[in-house]
């Protein structure tokens, strides 16, 4: 069955199916996502991002415990500066307030609870909190 038009062109037929996510999109949700982590304490996602997000986000408080000029422009390549709570942006928080309070941890600064299946599709809902909360 030949495909209609020549929609997302590779061929005579065109492109059938063409994937809607990719890895510039995921990017940028993990991005907004550990920066709704940093500032609120935590944040509700789906499960296939729980893994990615704890990875990113134990990156993130390892380089606020290093706490050097080189670790937060590391930090700010990843953090969004322009989203700010109680006109405190998420880097300052992730400095200033995680980092010290991180510091004689080594490691698993974040925890995940699983929360059950979202309401209209059915998926996985995982609430991830900072683990001393």
């Amino acid at each position: 069955m030949a495909a209609q038009g020549r929609k997302n062109v590779h061929g005579k037929a065109g492109v059938r199916f063409k994937a809607g996510y990719t890895a510039s999109k995921n990017k940028s949700m993990l991005r907004n996502v550990v920066t709704d982590l940093i500032l609120n304490g935590e944040v509700r996602v789906t499960s296939g991002v729980v893994k990615e997000l704890r990875k990113l986000a134990d990156h993130l408080v390892t380089l606020a415990k290093r706490n050097d000029l080189h670790a937060r422009r590391l930090a700010a390549q990843t953090v969004r500066t322009n989203v700010e709570k109680d006109g405190k942006d998420a880097l300052t928080v992730l400095f200033s307030e995680l980092g010290p309070r991180m510091a004689k941890r080594n490691g698993g600064y974040t925890k995940a609870f699983k929360l059950g299946p979202r309401r209209g599709d059915c998926a996985e809902v995982v609430l991830v909190r900072w683990s001393d909360l």
